[in-house]
This record gives structure tokens, sequence and C-alpha cells, in this order.
């Protein structure tokens, strides 16, 4: 698609058309790209050691002028309207994807997970969230296609879930301890094989007295790949309130994740200071909750106003600076009183899952946060 040339139309039989921007060439391009990112940050993890910060502040400043620089790019072949969707995009999915490392801090904590291994992990588990993206994706495209009121369906998700992340904020539970023993995921994979309570490296497998067990380096990975699961359902549909390209919505996703495993690394420390995150992000997703409710308003009643979606990068902006500014100064008071804002790891048991709890799954155990 050359420059001046109008987006690709994809429109089956009796559905709703589909436009955006994505050629075959395009869509070929992106996914090639993420994959060498992959395969690079693979080769770069091979090796586990612990992460400086000069390391982790470099392969952060890459994965930021990356999207942005690709942004650059949309905005100067597809026009102003693709620049400023993929924009407030990429600005959701990055802001969702920091609560998202909140999570992924929690488990490496309560997991005891060697700081040798954190890449690893956080690898892993980008590597699942791509691909489940990409699926939740390719399915929410189908169905705005084909059904108006997807748009509704959407909307509520959005709605009810920030509703939660206000209470949760509201009653101090939105980044509570991990009890990984009572983890459904955890529970699941510890009722078909033993656990060994020592790390072998980055194996999935080891062995017990000449049996075959899982390490918990499995079972911290599998945890993250299940959370993945509840941070697709959350942040696609989110997106899907920006613009309605499933190509856009797939690159902000992929360049969002991307960078999550320098950026978990940098942020670690900085993250217990954003005490009104869980505020923010509940203000971000219950906007775009009510846009795409006025979205789908509009296409049943044309009467019906829509919200701009340069609107919406400044309302999130918005919500975004006052929720760092209001957490900052909370912070501050905190450390003044003598109440510095607990970390997850100062609260998280340092012991390793240990397999002679295998057998019983309702007593307390060391994979417990304690």
């Amino acid at each position: 698609m050359t420059r001046g040339e109008p987006p690709v139309t994809l429109s089956p039989p009796s559905v709703m058309a589909i436009d955006t921007v994505g050629t075959p060439g395009l869509w070929a391009a992106t996914i090639g790209a993420v994959v060498v990112l992959l395969v690079i940050d693979f080769f770069a993890t091979r090796k586990p050691h612990e992460v400086s910060m000069k390391e982790a502040v470099g392969w952060s400043i890459f994965y930021v002028a990356l999207p942005l620089a690709f942004g650059l790019f949309i905005w100067n072949q597809y026009g102003n309207e693709r620049g400023v969707e993929y924009y407030t995009g990429y600005l959701v999915e990055k802001s969702l994807s920091v609560d998202n490392l909140f999570v992924f801090m929690l488990l490496l904590a309560a997991f005891a997970v060697p700081e040798a291994l954190k890449q690893r992990v956080l690898l892993y588990g980008i590597i699942g969230a791509l691909v489940l993206r990409g699926i939740f994706i390719a399915l929410g495209a189908a169905a705005l296609s084909a059904f108006d009121w997807v748009f509704l369906v959407f909307g509520a998700v959005l709605l009810v879930t920030g509703v939660k992340l206000l209470k949760d904020a509201l009653s101090g539970d939105d980044h509570e301890e991990k009890d990984v023993s009572k983890m459904r995921s955890v529970r699941l994979l510890r009722r078909f094989m033993p656990v060994s309570d020592e790390y072998d490296g980055p194996r999935v497998f080891t062995r017990i007295n000449g049996a075959r067990a899982l390490t918990p380096f499995a079972l911290v990975t599998f945890a993250v790949l299940m959370t993945d699961i509840v941070f697709a359902i959350d942040s696609v549909p989110a997106v899907y309130g920006i613009t309605g390209d499933p190509y856009l919505v797939f690159a902000t996703n992929a360049f969002a994740l991307l960078g999550l495993r320098a950026l978990y690394f940098v942020l670690q420390g900085a993250l217990a200071k954003l005490v009104h995150l869980g505020f923010g992000l509940a203000a971000i997703l219950g906007f775009i909750g009510v846009k795409l409710v006025l979205h789908w308003a509009h296409l049943v009643w044309p009467s019906v106003p829509e919200i701009p979606t340069l609107a919406s990068l400044f309302v999130i902006i918005g919500i975004l600076v006052i929720t760092t500014i209001t957490s900052l100064i909370a912070s501050k008071k905190a450390e003044e009183r003598g109440q510095e804002p607990a970390t997850p790891s100062a609260s998280v048991a340092p012991s390793a899952p240990s397999a002679v709890d295998e057998s019983d799954d309702d007593r307390p155990n060391s994979l417990s946060a304690r």
C-alpha cells in the first residue's frame, strides 16, 4: 500500500466491513518483526543472570522508541486519524501493562524466583500473552464484524472490570500478596505431579529420587500464563474501544507487551509508590466502556453522539498524570509518617515450593505467602 491509498476494507458476504490498514504484507512484516524481537529476547536471557539497571534501562528505551517510531510511520502513511488511534491504543495498553507488572511482581515474590531466572519467567509470560491476545483479537474482529451488539458487550465488560478495580482500590486489596497454594492453576499442576523444593535453573522438570517432578519454575510460569488470560479479557476490549482496526489492536498490544521484561526491572522499586494506580485504571476502563456503549448506541440511533478518539487520548493522558501525581504525593506523605509502602517481596515468604507438602492441599505449606 502506498501513501495516500485508502485502507483495505475486508468485507465477507453478509457481514459488516472491517476497516483496516493491515494488508497481508504489513501483517507478515509485523508478525515477523515480533518473532525476531522475541528470539533476540530469548538469546538475551539464555544465560541466567541478574539484570543491571543499565541493561534494563537500555532495553526499556529501545522498546519505547520502537513503538513511538512505528506510530510515526502509521501517522505518515495512513493519516492523522489512524495515528491518533494507534498512539491512544498504545497508551491504554502500556497503562494496563503496568498493573500487569505488579501482579507479575507478586507472583515472582510469592514463588521466591531467583533474580537470575526472573527474565526467563517474564519472557515466557510475554510469549503466552501475545498468543492469547492474538486469538482474542481475531475472535473480537470476527464478532464485531458480524454483530453490532458486541460493542455493548465489550463496553459492559470494561465497566464491570472498572467497578471491580475501584472496589479493590478502595478496600486496599488491588495489590495484595498472593497465596499461591490457593491458586487454581497451581493446585491443578500439583495434583498430577510432585514438585521439587529447589529451582533447577530454567528447567521445567527435574528428578527427585529418580522420579520425574516439576520444578518451582514450571509452577510460576504456568501461573503467569494463567493470569495472561485475565489480562487479555480486559485489554483487548479496551483497545477495541479506541479503534476498530484489528491490525492496530494487535500492534498496540504487541508493542506494549514486548517491553514488559525490561520495564519490570526498571520499575520494580517504583511500582509500590503508585498507590493510586487502581483508581486510575478503573477510571480509564470505565471511560472506554462508556465510549463503547455510546458507539453501539450511535450505530443503532445515529443521533447519539460519540466520543472522538482525540478527546479520548487527552482524557487518558489526564487520568494518568493525575494518578501519578497523587500517588507520589501520597507515597511521600506516608514516608514522612514512617509508613513507607511495602513492596510485594517484603511481605512474602522467601521459601520455594516444597515437595514435602504435595500430599496435602489443605495444609499451609511453603507455597503460601505468609
